[in-house]
């Protein structure tokens, strides 16, 4: 009886005139794993990561924020500084996160209702929910607003 495979066992290898043959590394990699779910980690994350709603400014804070502008508008010749909270729009998901700065101010932009700080960066009048002069630079005038 004739056992599978005994007609070709003893005959060598074949390898092609035409193709190189494939380094071991190469042909290991055709059975590494591959991920089945490309992306999902990603989406994972994106989902837990946590964003901040935005807070409505009430009637007192918005007049604190008002005499802040008023302020900086009257000062805008001499660079003032001024601490600014604002609100951060997320730019995949609703909602942001809020931050807190130290900034120059070049400009306020009464017609778009935007500040611009010397770097460029523009802060919608919407967006700031405190405007505080920073504790490093004394100050007489009190135009400070607190959370």
């Amino acid at each position: 009886m004739k056992k599978n495979y005994d007609d070709i066992i003893d005959l060598p290898h074949h390898v092609s005139d035409h193709h190189p043959q494939m380094s071991r590394q190469d042909r290991a990699a055709q059975f590494s794993p591959f991920a089945a779910l490309t992306g999902y980690e990603q989406a994972v994350e994106e989902t837990a990561r946590r964003v901040d709603e935005k807070l409505e400014v009430g009637e007192e804070r918005a007049q604190r924020i008002n005499e802040g502008l008023n302020y900086l508008k009257n000062t805008v010749h001499s660079l003032p500084a001024a601490e600014i909270t604002y609100f951060l729009k997320d730019e995949r998901k609703q909602g942001g996160k809020y931050l807190k700065k130290v900034l120059r101010i070049a400009k306020v932009d009464e017609y778009r209702r935007m500040i611009v700080d010397t770097q460029g960066l523009k802060i919608s009048f919407d967006d700031i929910y405190k405007i505080e002069r920073p504790s490093q630079i004394p100050s007489e005038e009190p135009w400070e607003t607190t959370l």
